[in-house]
């Protein structure tokens, strides 16, 4: 059973960076494509960010384009999101999401998912 827990939110200023991390546990990462997921206070859960696991082929949400990029470490069994130019409509809860082994479904879609991080808050203050 691949387990995933999520690391590195907290609080940072408007304009300010932060990264947060995603590491697996019971089983490889390495051939699943990966999801970043965010939920903030009183909204949908949306999708942020994913990678693909066989070239690296990596989507981004519009609002995130540009400031937000996703990357894996497959030594690691990791993934990472690193966020710059953070802004107080970031503020959400965000989890790391796993797909099945070689899977190539869509991946902005939640149903896509398999497996799913507990979350982590990341704060953005004006």
């Amino acid at each position: 059973q691949v387990q995933l827990v999520e690391s590195g939110g907290g609080l940072v200023q408007a304009g300010g960076s932060l990264s947060v991390s995603c590491t697996a546990s019971g089983g490889t990462f390495n051939n699943r494509r990966m999801g970043w997921f965010r939920q903030a206070p009183g909204k949908e859960c949306e999708f942020v960010a994913g990678i693909s696991w066989r070239s690296g082929f990596v989507y981004y949400e519009d609002s995130v384009k540009g400031r937000f990029i996703i990357s894996r470490d497959s030594a690691k069994n990791a993934a990472s999101l690193q966020m710059n130019s953070l802004k107080p409509e970031d503020t959400a809860v965000y989890y790391c999401a796993a797909q099945a082994p070689y899977s190539e479904a869509t991946m902005t879609s939640r149903s896509s998912y398999d497996y799913w991080g507990q979350g982590t808050q990341v704060t953005v203050s004006s």
